[in-house]
């Protein structure tokens, strides 16, 4: 990808841990809930809890995480959100194979990858801010964008067979040996890293917890943004247990078909992260961001629609399409417009503060949707 632009040594490893952990994730994708639908036999209203309860008490959880990273280096910090998530993701399949698999635990498990996640997003935002500077930004977060594309294309069909043929717990260890082997690859890094901003932090102090909202509130181009991302990845996400509910339970696709609906439409995002980086230079930024970000919010209406067999397939593979196509380009150069504009000393509290908002919301709206 974009060859002869080699961004260095260290971003590469920092690009094949993202690769390989991402691969796992999407071959896990909504793995939780149809394990709480074909194992545990769990409703609609707990597929919602399951996926609300996870995001909103992970999110409460990493609250003071985001001063906690900013004033630590950060590749230890990824290392270790890598090494938690893997240990409390093999703990499912562990729990499965004896027996003794319940909802709490995948409650529990939802909650310590939710936090861990945040923790990483944040670190691993500030390493990459630190590694690649000036256009080259938007270079590297266009290859990370691809890459989970990429992934998406691949991984949710080959999670549906995995599931079909060996069961439901077995993209789960997958998942689990992708952070193990993520956190290799950020050991293998190598180099020095930058100091903290703030070495002497032995402490965490009130000030610290609410900075990165307050920095967020109080920049007139990060506020409007924040908004704008917070409310449309919500709605947007918080159909995506239901929509596993009424197709592979009320509807009958195979949990196969499921992940191919979700999964093929993803070539879209694939495209739209290659065109991010040109329609930017052409066009600018902001009116990127304004048109991709607008057109985003306009196709999940279609979802209210699916029906069963080929048609209800057909339905959801077009309306994804367009979604992942806009996202694809929108996101890189959100995430890079969003870097550039963040204080260095306050990096990791703001992409934590984004994070945890995110989640509560996205929580609130799941628990809601799962309610009506």
């Amino acid at each position: 990808m974009w060859a002869g632009r080699p961004l260095g040594r260290q971003f590469g490893w920092l690009w094949a841990a993202f690769t390989v952990s991402t691969v796992g994730t999407r071959l896990a994708f909504d793995a939780f809930p149809l394990i709480a639908i074909l194992v545990l036999h769990v409703g609609p209203i707990g597929v919602a809890e399951l996926a609300a309860a996870g995001l909103a008490v992970g999110a409460a959880v990493a609250v003071p995480l985001g001063p906690w990273v900013e004033f630590r280096r950060k590749r230890p910090v990824m290392v270790a959100m890598d090494l938690t998530r893997f240990a409390a993701v093999l703990s499912v399949p562990v729990a499965f194979a004896v027996g003794s698999l319940s909802f709490a635990q995948l409650l529990v498990v939802s909650v310590i990858v939710a936090a861990a996640d945040i923790a990483f997003v944040a670190a691993s935002g500030a390493c990459l801010k630190d590694l690649v500077r000036g256009p080259d930004l938007l270079v590297a977060n266009a290859r990370l964008e691809s890459t989970t594309w990429t992934a998406t294309v691949l991984g949710p069909p080959l999670g549906g067979a995995m599931i079909g043929l060996f069961g439901p717990v077995t993209t789960v260890m997958a998942d689990a040996v992708s952070y193990l082997l993520s956190a290799m690859g950020i050991r293998a890094m190598g180099g020095r890293e930058p100091g903290p901003a703030r070495s002497d932090a032995r402490r965490l102090r009130a000030h610290d917890l609410a900075e990165g909202w307050r920095y967020i509130l109080a920049h007139p181009a990060l506020r409007p943004l924040f908004v704008n991302t917070i409310m449309v990845n919500g709605l947007i996400m918080a159909t995506s247990p239901l929509l596993a509910v009424l197709m592979v339970g009320d509807l009958g696709f195979e949990p196969w078909q499921y992940g191919l609906a979700f999964g093929a439409p993803c070539v879209g995002g694939l495209v739209g992260s290659r065109l991010a980086r040109p329609l930017a230079a052409r066009y600018g930024p902001h009116r990127v961001l304004v048109v991709a970000g607008t057109a985003r919010a306009c196709w999940s209406l279609g979802l209210a629609f699916v029906c069963p067999g080929t048609a209800g397939i057909v339905l959801v593979i077009a309306v994804q399409f367009g979604l992942v196509t806009c996202m694809g380009v929108f996101t890189p150069v959100f995430a890079t417009y969003r870097l550039d504009r963040t204080d260095p000393r306050r990096v990791a509290r703001t992409l934590a503060a984004w994070s945890i908002t995110s989640k509560v919301v996205t929580a609130s709206l799941t628990a809601l949707w799962g309610l009506l």
